[in-house]
């Protein structure tokens, strides 16, 4: 119990000296710093938009930035991020994804024949997938890549994209702004279902991997 303890009040510690030096960054980098930090955090986050909005959130409720203006940085580098990993999907497409499936489908759980099972039914959903994929943790950058393999629309991408990132970062950066001194609460919530949402996409990966089953490549 001792051990746990340590190890818990170690890792409030680490996490409160990350928020203080992010604030500080933040205070000198502005919005920029803000937009870079977003853009940064879809493509391989060094440091979780649920650290970096509440961080900002703060220093606007300090004076030092305006909350608009954190929302509309943040919202920018991450539909930027998005597009990024929009492009990576559209340059891998639905032949080249159906290729591996054929070569590689027991670690890819797809048959080529899935491919196009799962591009019927992204068309029918892919509105709400964008939309509410912005709003989960982890999900958030996943989302954009079937986007493009299917070959999602993309002035209807960038609108869903930017209206849920914009809700997202405005939520945690509302959260920050309202929280004050305690804007590390906001992480502190959302790290567990993060970690969970996580750990729930690598248990039915393992899953799918152990239980597929090679089919036809037709």
């Amino acid at each position: 119990m001792w051990c746990c303890a340590s190890v818990s009040n170690a890792i409030f510690g680490i996490r409160a000296m990350m928020f203080e030096h992010l604030v500080e960054l933040l205070n000198r980098a502005g919005y920029l710093g803000i937009a870079v930090l977003m853009f940064l955090e879809n493509l391989f986050p060094p440091i979780p938009s649920e650290i970096i909005m509440p961080s900002a959130g703060y220093s606007a409720g300090q004076g030092k930035l305006s909350l608009a203006g954190v929302i509309a940085a943040g919202t920018a580098g991450s539909v930027a991020g998005a597009l990024f990993w929009y492009y990576v999907g559209k340059w891998i497409g639905t032949d080249r994804l159906r290729r591996w499936a054929g070569r590689h489908g027991r670690w890819l759980t797809l048959k080529p024949l899935d491919v196009d099972r799962v591009d019927r039914w992204f068309h029918r959903h892919c509105g709400k997938a964008v939309f509410f994929g912005r709003l989960v943790p982890t999900l958030r950058t996943l989302i954009s890549v079937p986007a493009g393999v299917f070959r999602m629309n993309l002035p209807r991408f960038l609108l869903l994209t930017t209206l849920g990132t914009a809700l997202w970062t405005a939520l945690l950066a509302g959260a920050g702004y309202l929280l004050q001194n305690r804007y590390q609460t906001v992480a502190e919530y959302l790290n567990p279902i993060s970690t969970i949402i996580v750990g729930g996409i690598v248990v039915v990966y393992i899953y799918r991997v152990v239980t597929f089953r090679e089919g036809s490549a037709e």
